[in-house]
């Protein structure tokens, strides 16, 4: 029968216009703007590229942004001073500061110094452990984890009593995935490179979420028929095109587009939903802000 597309891009496009329509509501009742402060320490190209991303999604709903630029060199002390100055201005809503740091800087002590009203990226170890505890609640969730759940919700796909697998156990995206799919009452296994047979315990799977990065590490017969897929996989790869690369995800998706009932694409699948859950997050910090 072949699999449904799951549209990432289009999902995530009605979550920022839903967005839009907030933050005008918002300002035409006279309050304040919501703002998203970017911090970026050095000049990695990937992560400048994702922080301009970033503040032109913002921009197309109305959230103002406010950008820090810092050098590699900067000192812990002088860093976290800054994250304070930030927690301290009322402009600042949210603050997110673009990982992964250069080396010599503890980005646990960051994240732990942003305030847990303005951590829109879910990172605060505050945040992360309400996760884990049954009955509370987190003020944020990260934002590809909960990007994520948002697919499978407009999609209708049932999580309540699913199996489901998570491919991977990164605290940015394994482990938070894996607890939100226990809050909406999944039975979940959480696979990682010491699991044995590992395709035999991805072929029980009702639900995969593969965030490993590892080109097409899934094969068509490792799943089971019926599958959902979350690909969060990134993968740059060499192809026999004009540019010379492609980007893959960590499922074979020629091969599960025949065996699946919904995959997302690699790209247009998790990748808009993260900014578009940022967004969100923002909004809320706002809202938290009002009293």
């Amino acid at each position: 029968m072949g699999a449904k597309i799951i549209d990432g891009q289009a999902i995530a496009n009605q979550i920022q216009e839903e967005v839009k329509e907030k933050v005008a509501a918002r300002v035409a009742a006279g309050k304040p703007v919501p703002g998203l402060a970017t911090v970026l320490v050095g000049g990695d190209p990937a992560s400048a590229m994702y922080v301009k991303m970033k503040q032109k999604r913002c921009a197309m709903v109305g959230i103002e942004s406010f950008h820090v630029e810092l050098p590699a060199d900067i000192s812990q002390e002088e860093l976290e001073n800054k994250v304070a100055e930030l927690n301290a201005d009322p402009k600042v809503h949210g603050i997110l500061v673009q990982l992964p740091l250069p080396k010599g800087l503890d980005e646990e002590r960051v994240l732990q110094a942003i305030d847990i009203k303005k951590d829109v990226d879910g990172f605060h170890p505050l945040n992360i452990g309400r996760l884990a505890q049954k009955g509370r609640t987190p003020v944020f969730l990260p934002a590809t984890p909960a990007g994520c759940i948002e697919l499978l919700l407009r999609s209708g796909v049932e999580m309540e009593g699913a199996n489901a697998v998570v491919l991977g156990r990164s605290n940015i995206v394994g482990m938070p995935v894996a607890l939100l799919l226990v809050e909406r009452n999944a039975t979940v296994t959480i696979c990682h490179s010491r699991t044995k047979d590992l395709p035999g315990v991805v072929r029980q799977a009702d639900i995969l979420i593969a965030a490993v990065g590892w080109p097409e590490m899934v094969k068509g017969d490792w799943l089971k028929e019926g599958v959902v897929i979350i690909d969060v996989g990134t993968n740059k790869v060499e192809a026999d095109n004009e540019k010379g690369y492609k980007w893959v995800g960590d499922v074979d998706f020629e091969a599960a587009m025949k065996v699946a009932s919904l995959v997302t694409p690699v790209p247009r699948g998790v990748g808009p939903m993260t900014i578009a859950m940022l967004l969100q997050n923002t909004l809320k910090a706002a809202e938290l802000a009002d009293g």
